[in-house]
Order: C-alpha cells, then sequence, then structure tokens
C-alpha cells in the first residue's frame, strides 16, 4: 500500500552501548519525497541514528516508523521498501555492471528493469564492463543502482561521494536529483556541505549524539551563519570613518584591508560609490556569503576543542 504520511518519523530515539549514549532522545521527521540530510562529525551519532531507521541495529528506546511501519516490529516489511548505499560499497570485482544488477535483483527476490536503472545511473556505456575495472565515481553510481533494483521508496546513501573527484561527485548529484524528481525519498548522510546545501530539502545536524538544528540549508544560514561581508583590500585608512559615515560598522584587518558587514548587493554599491567619490585607493574586494559549512562549525565546536584551538 502507498505511503500518503511521513517517509520516517524518529521519536526520543536512543541507542546505548554500555555508559556511551551514542543516540541521546533525538526526534525528527523525514517527509516523504524529500532529500533529507543527516550531518554530524565523526562519532556524532548519524550512523548508528541510520542504522537504527535501516533495521540494522536496535534502539535502546524510542520508536522508528519507516512507511507507517515500527522498525523493531515490522523489519522484514520495512527491508523490502528500502534500499542501501553503504559507505565503502563493494561488487565482485570480474562480475559486469549489468551481472551485478541482475545478481542483486535475484538477492532482493525482486524483478529489476536492468536497462531503466543503467539509464538512471548514466551507467547502459559501461553494462559489460567488470566491477574491477570501473572508476571510484561508476563504482558508486552503480551501488546506487543496485540500491533501486527493488524499486524503494526511500534510499539511503551513506556517503556516497567520499574520495570523488569534483566531476564524478557532479555525476552523482545528477543522479540524486533525479531520484528525486522520481517521487523517491533519500535519507543522505554526507561530510560536503556543499553538496547537502545544494541537494537537500531538510537538513539536520547531530552532535554528541544529539539534534542541535534542523531546517531547510537556507534558514539554517539565515539564523546561525554570520552576516555577509564585504572585504576591501588595500584601502585608504581614511575609508574607516567614510564607511562608518554611511551607518556600517567596517572592522579593520590589517594589511590595509577592511571587513564589512553587510544586508544586501545595495549595501555594496553604497560603499564602492562612496569610495570613488570620494577618490581613495581601493585595490580589491571580496564578498563572502554565509554557507552551511559555517553553520555546521558553528554548531557542532565543542568546549574541549575550543580550549585546544585557544590553546595552540
Amino acid at each position: 500500500m502507498p505511503n500518503t504520511g511521513p517517509a520516517i518519523v524518529v521519536d526520543k530515539l536512543c541507542k546505548y552501548y554500555g555508559a556511551n549514549k551514542a543516540v541521546d532522545n533525538i526526534s525528527f521527521t523525514v517527509k516523504s519525497g524529500e532529500v533529507f540530510a543527516f550531518l554530524g562529525p565523526n562519532g556524532a551519532g548519524k550512523s548508528t541514528t541510520a542504522e537504527v531507521i535501516e533495521t540494522i541495529r536496535v534502539p535502546t528506546s524510542g520508536t522508528v516508523t519507516v512507511l507507517g511501519m515500527d522498525v523493531t516490529k515490522h523489519k522484514a516489511k520495512v527491508v523490502r521498501r528500502i534500499g542501501v548505499l553503504p559507505q565503502n560499497f563493494s561488487s565482485f570485482d570480474r562480475i559486469t555492471v549489468r551481472e551485478s544488477l541482475q545478481y542483486f535483483a535475484r538477492v532482493f527476490g525482486c524483478r529489476a528493469d536492468v536497462d531503466a536503472l543503467m539509464d538512471l545511473t548514466d551507467l547502459r556505456h559501461k553494462s559489460g564492463a567488470p566491477f574491477n575495472t570501473l572508476s571510484g565515481g561508476l563504482k558508486q553510481r552503480l551501488g546506487i543502482a543496485i540500491a533501486l533494483v527493488s524499486d524503494p521508496e526511500i534510499v539511503f546513501l551513506d556517503e556516497p561521494t567520499t574520495g570523488l573527484d569534483p566531476h564524478a561527485r557532479h555525476q552523482i548529484w545528477d543522479v540524486l536529483r533525479g531520484l528525486k524528481a522520481r517521487g523517491k525519498t533519500v535519507f543522505l548522510t554526507t561530510h560536503y556541505m556543499e553538496e547537502a546545501e545544494l541537494l537537500a530539502d531538510t537538513v539536520a545536524i547531530i552532535a554528541s549524539g544529539r539534534i542541535v538544528a534542523m531546517d531547510s540549508p537556507a534558514k539554517l544560514t539565515e539564523e546561525h551563519a554570520e552576516q555577509t561581508r564585504l572585504t576591501l583590500t588595500s584601502i585608504d585608512a581614511t575609508a574607516v570613518g567614510l564607511i562608518r559615515s554611511l551607518g556600517f560598522s567596517p572592522i579593520p584587518k590589517g594589511n590595509d584591508s577592511l571587513s564589512v558587514p553587510i544586508k544586501t548587493p545595495d549595501d555594496v554599491r553604497r560603499i564602492l560609490a562612496e569610495i570613488e567619490r570620494a577618490g581613495l585607493a581601493l585595490g580589491g574586494l571580496d564578498v563572502r556569503k554565509p554557507n552551511l559549512e559555517e553553520v555546521f562549525l558553528k554548531l557542532t565546536k565543542t568546549p574541549a576543542v575550543s580550549a585546544q584551538v585557544r590553546a595552540a
């Protein structure tokens, strides 16, 4: 029966290993058809959380439902409706792309449209190539295709672009956009903030076993990141007072440079027009917008790490 509610509901989930609280009372919902990015530093609890949702691990307490089914009570049914690309995916070295897909379709007991899967992941031209001859990006695309052989409603992708060159990474991103266009729910774990920012509808950030923020990338950036900054290099020293008179708060950075918090592109135009009108020297400029990486670093910074940085 098609799912009409949320794809995943995690409610007060805890997973302990002895005294270690790997996941500590977290709750979140993943909407059907969205790309949900789950971010966190190593050891934060993201892999454990994903493995509970995938039915690989049993929760200590709390509940997790996938497509309306409790993962501890309906494991077999859940497994049939999800697909998983594990980190460090591998297949058999000497069998071809087509044979890999046919083999895993038999393992999962389903009738897969192998040609359609190769088209979706742009692998048709490599259908006869053995696995051990594929590049890293092609192997990951095959892994995604294998995760889709049962036509799952939810696809879990664990670090799908780790170690890939920029071209291969962009090709994987195109595949993920194709999955969303087909109505699949994508649960993505990644260390690449740019990846989450470009692809995700919702981002959840976990640190020390707890969710510290969850929203769209744009809203997280707006709420937690610093303002956009205009940096002026080789600028005349008198520019500080001039820019201050316009209502801004320039910060001298040394080497005749200034950093100016701004809000809109019109702010940049006003500052530059006034510098030109005053005939002041200006060597160059740079505008840096806040991004998800800035938010991630801010929200996952621990007191111990901060102390180490100050000591260094």
